[in-house]
């Protein structure tokens, strides 16, 4: 057997920057950041996102930190930062979802409610899956 075959390293397994990679990393992340940034927009302005939040037991203040919080992570996954800065982003908003299915789910609401959350969940898990592949064939 080919002892070359054999051995695994990190450099062996990355995968080389295709056009393709770089394609479904833009448009996931495109979607994901439009997403993200319409719901930033909806709860600064929108009164029935502002009732949903106190349906949900969250206090005003919340919602204005929030909505900033994902403006900020929305230019750091856009912009040409570092990548531990990205990295971060990523973390904030894969917490910042699975803190809003809990909220929904613990106070009894139906996919209507919970589904926008959900899916903007999906975008980002494309999003980061194609991240990480360009970052490893760096």
């Amino acid at each position: 057997m080919n002892s070359r075959a054999l051995s695994l390293s990190p450099t062996s397994l990355s995968v080389p920057r295709s056009k393709g990679m770089v394609l479904g990393f833009w448009i996931a992340t495109a979607l994901f950041c439009l997403q993200v940034g319409f719901t930033a927009y909806a709860q600064l302005r929108l009164p029935q996102v502002a009732e949903a939040f106190t349906h949900l037991g969250f206090p005003a203040y919340f919602r204005v930190e929030l909505a900033l919080a994902k403006l900020l992570g929305v230019v750091l996954l856009l912009a040409p930062v570092p990548a531990r800065l990205k990295e971060w982003a990523y973390a904030g908003f894969a917490i910042t979802l699975v803190s809003a299915l809990i909220a929904h789910f613990a106070v009894g609401d139906g996919p209507e409610a919970w589904g926008f959350a959900a899916g903007t969940s999906v975008l980002w898990g494309l999003s980061y899956f194609f991240w990480r592949r360009l970052e490893s064939g760096r």
